[in-house]
């Protein structure tokens, strides 16, 4: 039961701007507090500058101040509201170290404020690499060699102690900043004198390259009752941040004894540090030994954790905050079951897969090389019955032009022209280097030794290569036959197709058919998704779950659905990843929109595939569709759910963009029409309408080709501004000022705008 001394005031410690790192997840686990503290009365006073963010708007706190989380702030609300208790752990590194220095300086004791959850010791434990270190000896289980140290010259005195090449990680850091690997003194004082200039600590550990590197999610209530929620597996090795990496949940190469012994390790060091609340415990694992290493804890919530949530239906975030309040593992309900308990471990009967999303293009002279710091800006999440469907739903996901496994120059980067180079130096287009490869006659091997990936992951991915041949060599036979390029693949193929995560778009690419044929292929074949839900116990009890994907693991004509069509209500589509332009300011837009449906008495369907958002929580709608934001995809949910209509004006850009081709196929579209959207975004049709109302712009043309854009730049002189449509934030929009930048800029406009026109105008200087 909860304690009799629960403060009745609760100040709660946002994350403040997003930032790499540190973005959307940090509304979700904040707002999930927020509900939690609201359910026990409690008064809740917010601190989060962030006015984009769901946790901010009215209601969900009693009071929120829009303040910088810094101590020199909080201590002034501090003084003003007089909180009996703080949370630190939702509000990323940024309440923790905010949270953590408020203690040192003694405001926390000053004005009587206990810390909620996990005690500060823990976090100062976890966080101070030595104090780490010395904690996990104490109880006997492994770290990798390390020397702690505070200045440049002890950071080379421990990397020659150790040997080259060593790995050098920032205490108190957000998304690896300033870690990285050192093969030598020069890279080792480059990389520390620029680490000592924002953080007192650095440590310098053995390099364990080749590695795997698995994530338990651990929650522990006050009573030392301890579970694991989740595990994943990176799909990279060790070296590249997790941040950075596809990962699987759950893992998929480890041995039954392999995931049992770093679970019980998980929960020995989880009870031995004191943590209540949610945690995530990270691990190298040796493929050739079985032998490990605790590389962290984090002693709060975090993007893995927003990740294991969406990833098994446990609302991590809300029973985090309960825990904290005092409840036990035993006493929290199960909301999704809603008939066992909070202590239960879930079961997964599906694969999870999520994939970074970068946006590198949009800078100049940008390294696309990753490792361990984060450069991603937001991810996706798909859910299927097999790594192979998961993969390519989650790669179509980013929305980088992927159509899944794709093997195109332009996606591969570097014109494809020296893989090995690729391979071995990763970027982020390595699993399109890797396809690539496969496709050039490499080898799963010759693959592995290079980016030491499991070899269970490659084999997956060669037969997915496999089923694409089988479905080119349909088109090469009927072309040799017939000299046309019109002939079908058989049923089996086709079900083989979609099973692994084949797109109707990309089937139509291999077989020389429109999408439209495919789908009408399919109907004929009656090969259709299955809706299946998440009930995190793998229906071992029934679910009374709104959380829902769509499948072909052995389906057949929407056989073996988990729920019947609603047949009414209004479906609204998310906003996909996080990029540059398109961030939580549309979850907000969204989860307003299915809100107030909802207070208008209208049933809401949502969809999105965002593991950040709040939008994407188990119980802000009538039904969540965790999938991919594509015409198939979205036709198949309007197909089945039967919905009044669909909103895309709250998701941003990848709604837009359907609209036309949504409207074409008969959906109703609410709110603005589909041909005034489309008058907006394309811009030879837009630039045609100011010329009609005679509203006055520079002098434009729509282009056919490069000549066509060298004359008209001839005509009107120099600088020219290229234009795309439908496009976010001004991408691949650039300014030409000669002859060879304007043919460089307008290849990059064809890239991003294939399907649309791209205008050329005047570029008017000193506007």
């Amino acid at each position: 039961m909860i304690h009799n001394d629960t403060p009745k005031t609760v100040l709660v410690l946002g994350s403040g701007g997003l930032k790499i790192g540190q973005a959307g997840e940090f509304d979700y686990s904040g707002s999930q507090a927020l509900k939690a503290l609201r359910e026990e009365g409690i008064k809740i006073i917010l601190i989060n500058p962030n006015i984009a963010t769901i946790q901010t708007s009215e209601g969900m706190a009693d009071r929120t101040y829009f303040l910088p989380v810094t101590p020199e702030y909080v201590k002034q609300v501090i003084e003003k509201e007089k909180p009996q208790g703080i949370l630190l752990s939702f509000g990323g590194q940024t309440a923790l170290n905010c949270g953590v220095a408020l203690d040192r300086e003694g405001t926390l004791y000053k004005y009587g404020v206990r810390v909620l959850g996990t005690p500060v010791k823990a976090i100062e434990d976890t966080e101070d690499r030595e104090r780490f270190v010395k904690r996990l000896e104490e109880i006997g289980v492994k770290s990798p060699r390390s020397i702690a140290v505070t200045d440049t010259g002890e950071a080379v005195a421990a990397a020659e102690q150790i040997g080259y090449p060593v790995m050098v990680r920032v205490a108190y850091a957000l998304g690896g900043a300033g870690s990285g690997i050192c093969g030598n003194e020069a890279d080792i004082r480059r990389r520390c004198d620029r680490a000592f200039a924002q953080t007192p600590q650095v440590l310098v550990e053995e390099w364990l390259g080749g590695w795997k590197e698995i994530e338990y999610e651990v929650v522990r209530d006050c009573y030392d009752n301890c579970i694991t929620v989740c595990n994943m597996e990176n799909f990279d090795p060790l070296g590249i941040h997790t941040g950075e990496s596809i990962v699987v949940a759950p893992s998929q190469t480890l041995t039954d004894s392999e995931y049992h012994k770093l679970r019980r390790i998980a929960i020995a060091v989880i009870r031995h540090l004191g943590i209540v609340g949610e945690c995530n415990i990270q691990y190298a694992l040796d493929p050739a030994s079985a032998d490990y290493r605790i590389i962290e804890v984090n002693a709060r919530l975090s993007r893995s954790s927003a990740l294991a949530s969406k990833a098994t239906g446990y609302p991590l975030a809300f029973v985090a905050a309960k825990l904290a309040l005092g409840y036990a593992l035993t006493d929290i309900e199960n909301r999704i079951t809603r008939v066992t308990k909070s202590c239960f471990e879930p079961a997964l009967d599906y694969c999870v897969v999520k994939v970074p999303r970068w946006d590198l293009a949009k800078f100049k002279h940008v390294e696309n090389r990753i490792g361990s710091e984060m450069k991603s800006v937001g991810e996706v999440m798909s859910i299927g019955r097999s790594f192979e469907e998961a993969l390519q739903k989650a790669l179509r996901m980013t929305g980088i032009g992927a159509p899944g496994l794709a093997d195109t120059d332009t996606l591969c980067g570097n014109g494809g022209a020296n893989i090995k180079d690729a391979l071995s130096k990763p970027t982020d287009r390595r699993i399109f280097i890797i396809y690539r490869a496969m496709r050039e006659g490499w080898s799963v091997e010759r693959i592995h030794r290079l980016t030491k990936i499991d070899r269970w992951f490659l084999y997956k991915i060669a037969h997915v290569l496999e089923t694409e041949t089988a479905l080119r060599s349909v088109r090469s036979e009927h072309v040799a036959l017939s000299n046309e390029s019109n002939d079908t693949p058989s049923r089996e193929l086709l079900a083989q197709a979609k099973r692994l995560g084949f797109s109707d778009a990309r089937i139509g690419e291999f077989l020389g058919i429109p999408e439209g044929k495919v789908r009408s292929l399919r109907e004929t074949y009656r090969l259709r998704p299955a809706i299946k839900q998440i009930d995190t116990l793998a229906a071992e009890y029934p679910a009374k779950t709104n959380y829902l994907y769509m499948t072909y693991g052995g389906t057949g004509f929407g056989s073996g659905d988990d729920v019947t069509p609603a047949g009414r209500g209004v479906m609204v589509l998310g906003s996909g990843a996080y990029r540059i332009g398109s961030s939580v300011e549309f979850d907000w837009c969204c989860v307003n929109a299915v809100e107030t449906a909802r207070k208008l008495g209208r049933y809401s369907i949502m969809v999105n595939c965002n593991p950040e958002t709040v939008s994407t929580d188990y119980d802000m709608c009538d039904r969540l569709y965790f999938e991919e934001l594509s015409l198939e995809r979205v036709l198949d949910i309007y197909e089945r759910e039967q919905p009044e209509g669909i909103i895309l004006s709250m998701g941003g850009q990848i709604p837009n963009n359907l609209a036309t081709k949504l409207y074409d196929a008969g959906t109703l579209i609410y709110g603005t029409r589909p041909e005034s959207i489309d008058m907006a975004e394309d811009r030879n049709k837009f630039s045609a309408l100011l010329d009609k109302l005679e509203i006055e712009q520079p002098e434009w043309k729509e282009l056919t080709d490069l000549d066509s854009a060298r004359e008209f730049a001839a005509a009107v002189g120099y600088p020219v501004l290229i234009r795309p449509s439908y496009v976010l934030s001004g991408a691949a929009m650039n300014v030409a000022w000669d002859d060879g930048s304007l043919g460089k800029f307008l290849g990059l406009a064809a890239d991003v705008s294939a399907e649309h026109p791209v205008v050329i105008s005047t570029f008017v200087e000193n506007s």
